[in-house]
């Protein structure tokens, strides 16, 4: 009779037990359920951001003309956005970090909304100006990524930052295409009022399908080291302080100079392929959309898989190497052919080192910090847009195309030796 009741108490524990272990499998089963829905609302809110920042970037030149803007002043107009940009993105990323994904990808939404809105109302040049401000905390981007960074473990973290270029490719092919389409069959502030309703309905996408508390309560790096719930949004030493941990300098400064000369020579692009190719503005276009499609399916595709099959630091090394090679093309070419061969593998150095970085950096912080490092990173465009015209201009005057391609070629095979000799303590972590 004991040995029966024992037996029959143990089966209930077995019993009890296996109803536990399917409870939780069924909780994680809904937990990843959850963190995928919320990952694709993350690429879809990204993809829209994008789409229309690229249309009103075809809309804004003919916008400034028409108001009696010269170069000169059109020049000045990029750089206040590329400053408002530089200067808002680590802000935002403190921001993202003491009150959330959601909250962050609100404040970026319906700043955007007031972009566009004082665009729309820019019948002065001091209105154009003004209607720039908004863009210090327009990050769509970093906002996205950082909500992809709390939904993501270490190692999946790379593979779904590259599927971001998916969001960027579309972003160019059909922002520069809705923005040309519209403007010349409706007239030019129609790109403005799409742009503003736009941003509007991504607002409401923000507050119904993120979820207030994004990041994962279980994540034991939460308050390792970690002062980013103290001090002001805007402290400076709190942004500074995430340069000190292990291998974030080192990483980051070959995140800003390892793409730099490429950097400054697309900020001349425009000039540069009507002088230098010979290319009408439809050509451009053109050109602008072979670079969207490849950056979709090198980002989107190509830079994921290596994730699975190779570490970070061999990554890195190889689009550092790679970038070099770049260099080398662009030294020696003559067409725009030969430029779209360059193409391929410069946007496969651009994406894999974007990407690869962007993963780096926010394993070596603590989790609650990772926003604050997403908009450090975000910063190294606009910091290239902000010192591009003037740099760039001053290269291409004095020594011509090569010389952005000797540039880079020199840089990178420092970097790259830097990098083979260094020890940058990197968390490897394998899926």
């Amino acid at each position: 009779m004991s040995t029966m009741n024992t037996k029959a108490s143990s089966g209930v524990e077995e019993g009890a037990s296996g109803m536990r272990s399917k409870t939780l499998e069924e909780s994680s089963h809904l937990g990843d359920i959850k963190r995928g829905q919320v990952i694709l609302v993350a690429y879809l809110i990204a993809t829209l951001d994008l789409t229309f920042l690229f249309m009103q970037m075809g809309v804004v030149p003919y916008l400034a003309k028409s108001l009696g803007l010269d170069s000169v002043g059109f020049g000045y107009l990029q750089t206040t956005f590329g400053v408002l940009q530089l200067v808002g993105g680590p802000i935002f990323g403190r921001f993202a970090d003491q009150f959330g994904t959601r909250d962050a990808l609100i404040l970026s939404c319906a700043s955007g909304s007031a972009f566009f809105l004082l665009m729309s109302i820019s019948t002065s040049i001091p209105l154009l100006f003004l209607s720039r401000l908004p863009a210090v905390f327009m990050h769509g981007l970093p906002g996205a990524q950082k909500a992809i960074t709390d939904m993501t473990t270490p190692s999946q973290r790379a593979d779904a930052l590259g599927k971001l270029g998916l969001c960027f490719g579309i972003g160019i092919i059909i922002g520069s295409a809705l923005g040309g389409v519209l403007s010349t069959e409706f007239g030019i502030f129609v790109p403005v009022y799409v742009g503003l309703v736009g941003n509007l309905i991504n607002t409401v996408i923000a507050m119904v399908w993120i979820p207030l508390q994004a990041k994962p309560k279980s994540d034991h790096r939460v308050t390792e080291h970690s002062t980013s719930q103290s001090g002001s949004v805007f402290s400076i030493r709190e942004i500074l302080r995430l340069m000190k941990f292990p291998g974030v300098m080192e990483v980051f400064i070959v995140k800003v100079f390892a793409g730099l000369p490429i950097g400054l020579f697309l900020i001349m692009f425009s000039i540069i392929s009507m002088d230098f190719f010979g290319l009408e503005a439809v050509e451009s276009g053109y050109l602008m959309s072979y670079f969207g499609v490849l950056q979709m399916v090198v980002q989107g595709l190509v830079v994921g898989k290596l994730t699975n099959h190779c570490t970070e630091r061999t990554l890195l090394r190889l689009s550092v190497f790679v970038f070099a090679g770049v260099g080398l093309g662009m030294a020696l070419m003559r067409t725009v052919w030969h430029y779209c061969i360059v193409a391929v593998p410069l946007v496969f150095a651009f994406s894999t080192l974007g990407t690869i970085t962007d993963s780096i950096l926010t394993k070596a912080v603590p989790s609650s910090d990772t926003g604050t490092m997403l908009g450090i990173c975000a910063s190294v465009q606009p910091l290239t847009r902000t010192v591009g015209p003037t740099i760039g201009g001053i290269l291409y005057k004095q020594f011509g195309v090569s010389s952005f391609g000797y540039l880079q070629l020199i840089v990178n095979i420092g970097l790259f030796v830097y990098l083979l000799k260094s020890k940058i303590p990197l968390r490897e972590m394998k899926s």
